[in-house]
């Protein structure tokens, strides 16, 4: 069943996001040729409780981090690793959820390190404008899946494969909460949005296929044939005539 949040629950859930979303900016001002994942974890964790949350991630279904750090055919969940250093030229992706006094919110973004291709820019900058596009939509009285088609329509316009088998959802009161909300769809479809749904909105892009592939570690999703992927995310509440982002 899909919840509906209070004016007092947002406010908490909007603490949670700006926790998540100040950590965000300090993984990437941190992140730079030579470090390890691990390192940039363990910053991420410093600064979530040192600001009265706690990393929602860490223990979730056996998670071992604060944060997910995937790299370049690394869609989402991979596991920082002392032996993981990043390097100039790498796609970085961090997710990071927070919990702050029993309500929750995520959020997600990608970026470069050091120089980059054009390629692995517009595959970038795509998505953050499909996750945009997908938010337009989050208002009372559309449909889930105008929203997911919103998201469709920017990815497959600039030549991008939407990966299906992993999907947004909504948030809150738990990490993961219905509905899910898949980033691709038929406009018109899909549950009514309504007022004081709170929705965890994550397009995940690649530049090849959308086909996936859990690695050994039983979480790193990757993409099978390779090629790059990025991935942007937002929590995201229904207001009364738009959306508010939380995560900003």
């Amino acid at each position: 069943m899909i919840s509906l949040k209070t004016a007092r629950d947002v406010s908490y859930i909007r603490k949670a996001g700006r926790i998540a979303a100040k950590t965000l900016v300090l993984l990437k001002k941190s992140s730079r040729h030579g470090i390890n994942t691990a390192f940039l974890d363990k910053l991420a964790e410093q600064y979530i409780r040192k600001n009265g949350g706690i990393p929602a991630f860490k223990g979730y279904n056996g998670y071992p981090a604060t944060a997910c750090i995937s790299l370049n055919e690394q869609i989402v969940h991979g596991i920082p690793r002392e032996t993981t250093y990043l390097k100039n030229g790498d796609l970085v992706s961090i997710d990071v959820g927070v919990n702050y006094d029993g309500y929750f919110a995520d959020t997600a973004i990608s970026f470069c390190i050091g120089p980059s291709s054009g390629k692995t820019k517009h595959l970038i900058k795509t998505t953050k404008d499909a996750l945009m596009a997908g938010i337009k939509y989050a208002k009372p009285g559309n449909r889930l899946y105008d929203i997911s088609s919103a998201i469709q329509i920017v990815a497959e316009k600039n030549g991008y494969s939407v990966i299906r088998d992993l999907v947004g959802h909504g948030v809150g009161y738990k990490v993961h909460e219905p509905p899910e909300v898949p980033n691709y769809g038929k406009s018109g479809t899909g549950p009514e949005l309504k007022t004081g749904m709170v929705l965890a909105i994550e397009p995940m892009l690649s530049m090849g296929t959308y086909q996936i592939k859990i690695l050994d570690d039983n979480w790193t999703a990757v993409t099978c044939d390779g090629s790059l992927a990025a991935h942007f995310e937002h929590t995201v509440y229904i207001g009364r005539n738009k959306a508010e982002i939380l995560t900003r």
